[in-house]
């Protein structure tokens, strides 16, 4: 059970607990996605997976159901600890602790919230492609839809940012001393997110307008991210070889890893756009120059991250010892960002462009690290939910469970 009524101590980074989950969703769902045949669709739906389940190789079909059983599992488990977060938000936004917030430099904290509601519609169009049979026969009716919503999504995630923006520039509040991480790159993250929501019409749509409007949503949030990126980076290294990073902030050195994924799928659904949309030539070796430059600095950031938390002694702290905040979650975002553009490299930029064949032992052994990461990344998630949100049992409950 999940503690209810935190009061003062609840943070809107505990919204990055429900986007892990909705993360490893998707990130089982991206096994469908590039293993399964689906040459009818864009992705995978209801009747792809449902000819490989009553079918008659009985490998297939329980491989299948069981990446079908996790996606439904996290799913499940991300909208649980999306609602819990709104109701404890809801009851947080009541005190004085909020209004501090407000002034402080932990108000980039909130781009927290849009991020993870763009997260939800990512879930709910994966639930609904490969629940709902005949869903891909409408999805042109669908996909405005869910531009709606992103940009909705977008609008609320850029009045947060603007807020922040306004207030740092007008009082000169931001203090880089105690702001020395990379931790207000998660409007950035946010951003990317939204981003990388756009443009999926843009390669999935047969539709001129919709590919259209995509493309140029999605391009809108996607270079004020990699302007805010490039800013922020300079600035958040800066101020950390200056003061150096605080032990409870050292994940965020690790927030590069989700964001150059999120960056580099939209870099991929756009380029697919344009030329579904609009003729534009297709360089496939340009997919594999990408990805390999997209997964180069993702180890770069994963390396120094795992290097300064481990000299820090973050992991035997933060999560396997006593101490622990809401911000540990955005370990789990890494882990999945990479497992997920680590597919994207081995099939697009690799199988796609024949340079090793999709299926081969070489390519399911180039596809273990990938794997680890993801299974290391679900152990460590579990660890932290219930060490920070699982309800503990109080001293007469643990007296009677020990009788």
């Amino acid at each position: 059970m999940i503690r209810k009524n935190l009061g003062a101590a609840y943070s809107p980074l505990y919204f990055l607990a429900a986007l892990g989950a909705g993360g490893l969703s998707v990130s089982f769902f991206i096994y469908l996605m590039f293993l399964a045949p689906h040459p009818n669709s864009a992705m995978v739906t209801f009747g792809d997976v449902w000819r490989i389940l009553t079918g008659t190789n009985w490998l297939n079909a329980s491989l299948v159901g069981l990446t079908i059983a996790a996606i439904l599992f996290f799913a499940l488990l991300h909208f649980k600890l999306l609602l819990w977060n709104i109701a404890e938000y809801t009851q947080f936004k009541r005190l004085d602790a909020f209004k501090t917030l407000l002034n402080s430099n932990a108000e980039i904290g909130l781009m927290t919230i849009p991020l993870t509601l763009a997260m939800s519609v990512n879930v709910m169009f994966v639930l609904g492609a490969l629940l709902v049979p005949g869903l891909w026969t409408v999805v042109e009716w669908l996909f405005p839809l869910a531009i709606g919503a992103f940009f909705a999504i977008g609008i609320y995630a850029m009045t947060i940012l603007v807020h922040y923006f306004t207030r740092a520039l007008v009082g000169g509040q931001v203090d880089f001393t105690a702001n020395n991480s990379l931790a207000p790159m998660i409007s950035m993250f946010a951003l990317a997110m939204i981003a990388v929501g756009l443009a999926a019409p843009a390669y999935m749509s047969h539709n001129t307008l919709t590919v259209a409007v995509s493309i140029a949503l999605s391009l809108f949030f996607f270079t004020i991210a990699l302007l805010l990126t490039i800013v922020k980076l300079v600035n958040g290294f800066h101020s950390m070889m200056t003061n150096g990073i605080a032990e409870s902030a050292s994940p965020s050195l690790w927030i590069m890893i989700p964001i150059l994924t999120l960056l580099g799928i939209t870099w991929i659904r756009l380029t697919l756009g344009l030329h579904q949309g609009f003729d534009h030539p297709l360089n496939n070796s340009s997919f594999f120059v990408s990805s390999m430059m997209i997964v180069s600095l993702q180890i770069l950031f994963g390396l120094i991250g795992y290097a300064v938390m481990k000299r820090l002694g973050y992991f035997a702290h933060y999560i396997n010892g006593d101490k622990g905040n809401a911000g540990s979650f955005a370990l789990i975002c890494p882990g999945v960002a990479f497992f997920v553009f680590g597919m994207f490299l081995l099939n697009l930029g690799l199988a796609h462009n024949h340079i090793i064949a999709q299926g081969s032992w070489l390519y399911f052994a180039m596809m273990v690290p990938f794997m680890a990461v993801q299974l290391i990344t679900i152990r460590v998630f579990f660890k932290l939910k219930s060490k920070l949100l699982n309800a503990q049992p109080t001293p007469a409950n643990a007296k009677t469970q020990a009788a």
